[in-house]
């Protein structure tokens, strides 16, 4: 197949989608219960999307075009509560998190539906271990080219994603040492990691046809890159962070990303240089396996600090960004989490360390999902 032509969207719009871990009610597993949710949410109002997921296990929530973190909490939040309400009937609990922290990847299913069918045949038994949950953040841009732009420039801050989103430490019973131990999962597919050096769209086009030609690629869901264009939403999508264990913390890192996308394009800081990425995967690294205590090397500069410290210096960047777009609050939520160090990961780790019992930590994640921590 071709490459789509580049769709128009309004810039700085952007749709949140947030994959979900379903568990029982008894010792709070992974537990296959999609489609009864589904069947239950069926003819329920709401503005986004509820579908299914690679395993029958997980679940997706997305909202429609938002233009404001306002109305994307909004949507967020009319979907979440739908869907507790919905498993409470079915004993069943939600929950976020960027890994289960107990689940045994050899126990789930594989969803029938075509895509996952054939991802299963292709990648085998690491489609099973992909049962891993993220937030994808979807950016409106105004042209392809300015999608390129915003992708290149966008990659210097992928770290500040990851650590404000971390919270897989634990896979499989085992405390990994990363706080964000989900992108090891991701990273292990052939095409992941990060898109090619191209700043024009035409040059795009001429790479995907390349790529399709070799047979490697059907289409742009084939790349599992940190971000990769969506052509036919007119958006990039930006994919490294975990799923946060509470709404109103995805809907600020959504935020966040929407200030972002102002700066970088209105402000037009940066020439971007493909030696911008040689510093691309350490700093990766060091925020998966260390959160904002890891290390952050200026692109640019080469100057090493504390990641913690470069997310507050970009906080403060984007204050009137923020402040224009109606997300300073959300944003100086964010700035308080940096400060406190309040990942998710932290507060996993916390939890596990006082009760000693992982199935006493995924019902407290759910808790907080529910907006009912501690019940």
């Amino acid at each position: 197949m071709s490459l789509e032509a580049f769709s128009q969207s309004e810039a700085l719009t952007f749709g949140v989608e947030l994959e979900m871990q379903l568990v029982n009610c008894y010792d709070y597993d992974l537990a296959p219960f999609s489609a009864d949710l589904l069947r239950a949410l069926k003819g329920a109002q709401h503005a986004g999307d509820i579908k299914p997921e690679i395993t029958d296990s997980m679940i997706e929530i997305s909202t429609g075009i938002c233009h404001s973190h306002d109305q994307a909490l909004a949507e967020l939040t009319e979907m979440r509560d739908l869907m507790v309400r919905a498993a409470q009937t079915l004993n069943v609990g939600i929950s976020g998190g960027g890994t289960h922290p107990f689940q045994q990847w050899s126990d789930r299913n594989i969803s029938d539906s075509p895509r996952y069918q054939y991802i299963s045949g292709l990648y085998g038994y690491l489609a099973k271990q992909f049962t891993v949950f993220g937030q994808h953040v979807h950016i409106g841009c105004p042209n392809a080219d300015d999608a390129l732009y915003l992708l290149h420039c966008m990659s210097r801050y992928i770290p500040h994603c990851i650590a404000l989103a971390a919270s897989s430490p634990f896979v499989q019973g085992v405390d990994t040492g990363f706080f964000s131990a989900r992108l090891n999962s991701v990273a292990a597919f052939p095409m992941s990691g990060r898109a090619p050096f191209l700043l024009r769209w035409d040059d795009f086009i001429a790479y995907f046809n390349k790529m399709h030609g070799t047979g490697v690629i059907d289409s742009m869901k084939d790349f599992y890159w940190d971000i990769r264009p969506k052509p036919e939403f007119g958006t990039i999508e930006i994919r490294v962070m975990d799923t946060p264990l509470t709404i109103e913390r995805a809907a600020a890192i959504a935020a966040f990303l929407q200030a972002l996308a102002r700066y970088l394009l209105q402000d037009r800081p940066f020439v971007p240089k493909e030696d911008d990425y040689l510093v691309y995967t350490f700093n990766r690294f060091e925020a998966c396996r260390f959160g904002m205590d890891g290390e952050y090397v200026d692109p640019a500069t080469g100057m090493r600090l504390a990641l913690s410290e470069h997310l507050l210096h970009t906080l403060d960047v984007l204050a009137p960004h923020a402040a224009a777009l109606g997300s300073g609050a959300a944003l100086g939520d964010l700035s308080a989490l940096v400060r406190n160090r309040g990942e998710d990961a932290a507060w996993i780790r916390a939890v596990e360390e006082s009760s000693r019992s992982l199935p006493e930590v995924v019902r407290q994640m759910c808790g907080r999902w529910a907006g009912t921590p501690g019940a």
